[in-house]
């Protein structure tokens, strides 16, 4: 059975990649900080499931965690938003969402990295942001951690081919969770082609296609 890491497992899109590659046969690693209660609500849906605790910005924790993993897959999914103008965003607001999302994302590469390249044909999806492609009012900071993951990805993906492994981002735009529920839905839709914002669901089903898709090309060097 196929492993798979999800960190940020307890938020919105983390939980549906959760339920959508446990479905499809994989063995899910439900990764949380804080909210233990959900994740194992979450473990006790899925039969095929286990909980890891760990703060994704303490790198020894996260190597002691994830170092001896065996994975096929890792989504880096946690993030966080602290929308604010640039003029009025504290130093905290900048610095806390710019390492989650980017030295997150590389503590966690970093942890199980080396497994992934003994074992081959794994694959890396990193959970960025149409923010990070086009700018965004209000996120001055979420906009550049999700530009630096893209670029990570990029990079990366040219340095993992040789080994077989795949890396690539996903882009979602507004989509249903804790951290948009406090928006102006109905001003936003307005911009929106299908007049409403995404699902989890959606981005699950896009996380999984991308990683299936790819399984069925060759790995280019």
């Amino acid at each position: 059975m196929k492993k798979v890491l999800i960190t940020g497992s307890t938020g919105a899109i983390g939980e549906a990649c959760a339920k959508y590659f446990h479905d499809n046969g994989y063995f899910v690693y439900l990764h949380y900080r804080n909210n233990k209660q959900k994740a194992k609500a979450l473990n006790t849906q899925l039969q095929n499931s286990e909980t890891v605790c760990f703060d994704i910005l303490d790198k020894k924790n996260v190597i002691e965690k994830l170092e001896n993993l065996e994975l096929d897959v890792l989504v880096n999914n946690a993030g966080i938003t602290k929308d604010k103008l640039f003029f009025w965003m504290e130093d905290d607001d900048w610095n806390d969402v710019i390492n989650t999302s980017i030295n997150g994302t590389y503590n966690v590469t970093k942890a199980v990295i080396k497994n992934m390249i003994s074992r081959k044909n794994c694959s890396i999806v990193n959970i960025a942001s149409v923010s990070g492609l086009i700018g965004n009012m209000g996120q001055t900071n979420y906009s550049a951690a999700k530009g630096a993951v893209i670029a990570f990805t990029k990079a990366l993906s040219i340095e993992m081919g040789r080994y077989k492994i795949r890396v690539n981002a996903i882009a979602p735009g507004l989509i249903e969770s804790e951290m948009t529920k406090n928006l102006d839905v109905k001003t936003i839709k307005n911009d929106i082609s299908l007049k409403r914002i995404g699902k989890p669901e959606e981005v699950a089903e896009c996380v999984f296609f991308w990683l299936t898709l790819q399984l069925m090309l060759p790995v280019r060097y």
